[in-house]
């Protein structure tokens, strides 16, 4: 009996140390084909579907697959990222995700026949920043760092050395969907694949101060 609590203990605190897996996760906008295999997540990402709100182009769309949990606190999260991009706008990345009128989406950006690492930040408005590639590359690694009232986007091509490219304002104390996404707004889909998906606890910073001063 002993070895048998003590194998299930063992048991338990290894599946614990998987954190969060993906086919646990929620859908909005679940597309019509995907799969969950060892790790990895693959979609067929829906037709002409993306996120978007008002700015620019004057229209508004909140319709593109994300399979997301929900987070409060602070926390990173990171992935492994890579698509069959065919035509303007296909994209895949991270996001994250208070409401309709809150949220940002980050990742490769398909565009004009260039990828670009690309951040889009949605406050009512949207807005979108790029890093347009020198060649194309088969994966990229995205990591955001949700820290108070703030989310630093970093990119690495090879998850060791990793360079920001957006820090943007995020209301803190207040639960956040983050996940996967991926859109294809002008195109008939295509395949996305996201592998190593990861979302690490960070202790909260205010507490930390806190401890600091009241040792």
């Amino acid at each position: 009996m002993k070895h048998l609590i003590l194998t299930a203990a063992a048991l338990l605190s290894s599946m614990a140390s998987f954190g969060q897996t993906l086919e646990k996760m929620t859908w909005f906008n679940e597309p019509e084909e995907w799969a969950v295999d060892n790790g990895t997540l693959t979609m067929q990402v829906t037709p002409q579907s993306d996120y978007w709100r008002i700015s620019h182009y004057g229209f508004t769309v909140d319709d593109a697959p994300f399979l997301y949990t929900t987070r409060g606190g602070e926390f990173e999260v990171k992935a492994k990222i890579s698509g069959d991009y065919k035509v303007r706008f296909d994209q895949a990345g991270l996001m994250l995700r208070i409401d309709k009128e809150n949220y940002i989406k980050t990742g490769i950006e398909y565009v004009d026949g260039k990828y670009n690492l690309s951040v889009v930040v949605t406050h009512h408005t949207s807005d979108w920043s790029v890093i347009t590639l020198d060649r194309p590359v088969p994966y990229i690694w995205i990591k955001a760092v949700r820290r108070l009232d703030a989310v630093e986007i970093f990119y690495s091509f090879d998850d060791k050395e990793y360079t920001m490219m957006r820090n943007c304002w995020l209301a803190d104390n207040t639960p956040v969907m983050v996940g996967l996404v991926a859109a294809s707004p002008d195109g008939q889909g295509f395949k996305a694949r996201f592998e190593h998906f990861k979302i690490s606890h960070l202790p909260d910073q205010r507490r930390l101060e806190w401890l600091e001063k009241h040792q």
